[in-house]
């Protein structure tokens, strides 16, 4: 379990000393992500790829479960068991503007959070807490924020699912998420990491 808390604090504090004193330039924009060009005073050049960060919710029943989410994944080539969430901004250009008005990125990812809750699951979400913001690693700039939701209501129209989402909603015990993680039906690594190390012990 200690080797678990070493992941996720690596995930959530990495931050390399090559990111002070560069020089960031453009060399590709896409929708969602871009490639950024950071030079060095030594005249390196590194690359990494940025995009929008994300958001992860965990909502927990009052018996204990936790809501996860079944859905066709193409990188998972077929059904993956997830966690809810999505992007805290839908484009290059919002992220863009997100970063130079200022705003908490913490809080725009909260309220992110509680549009997916609706939009994936039915639920309006209360009194959300953050657990972590896990990265991705030194050359991909992509932070997931986890949330911890214990306090819900069901939402008087259910879904509301985006045109060609199809997302079912499961409960799940923390012996039965264990399982399906062992069994490989949850991809998604650094969720997994979250929940082993920071969810189940709780539970």
């Amino acid at each position: 379990m200690r080797l678990y808390f070493a992941i996720i604090k690596s995930m959530s504090n990495q931050k390399t000393s090559s990111q002070t004193n560069q020089q960031d330039s453009t060399a590709f924009s896409g929708k969602i992500g871009e490639v950024i060009h950071s030079k060095q005073a030594d005249g390196r050049v590194f690359e990494r790829y940025r995009r929008p960060p994300g958001t992860r919710l965990i909502i927990i029943s009052p018996d204990k479960k936790i809501l996860i989410t079944r859905e066709h994944r193409s990188e998972a080539s077929g059904i993956d068991l997830r966690l809810p969430g999505g992007k805290v901004c839908d484009t290059l250009d919002a992220y863009h503007a997100l970063l130079s008005s200022g705003k908490d990125i913490t809080e725009a990812a909260r309220e992110a959070a509680i549009k997916e809750a609706l939009e994936e699951t039915g639920l309006i979400v209360e009194q959300l807490e953050l657990i972590t913001k896990a990265n991705a690693g030194a050359t991909v700039e992509w932070d997931l924020y986890y949330f911890r939701i214990d306090k819900y209501r069901e939402s008087p129209t259910g879904q509301e699912l985006e045109q060609g989402e199809d997302i079912e909603v499961t409960w799940m015990t923390a012996n039965e998420l264990r399982h399906a993680i062992e069994n490989g039906q949850m991809q998604e690594w650094r969720s997994v990491g979250v929940l082993l190390a920071k969810v189940l012990p709780t539970l």
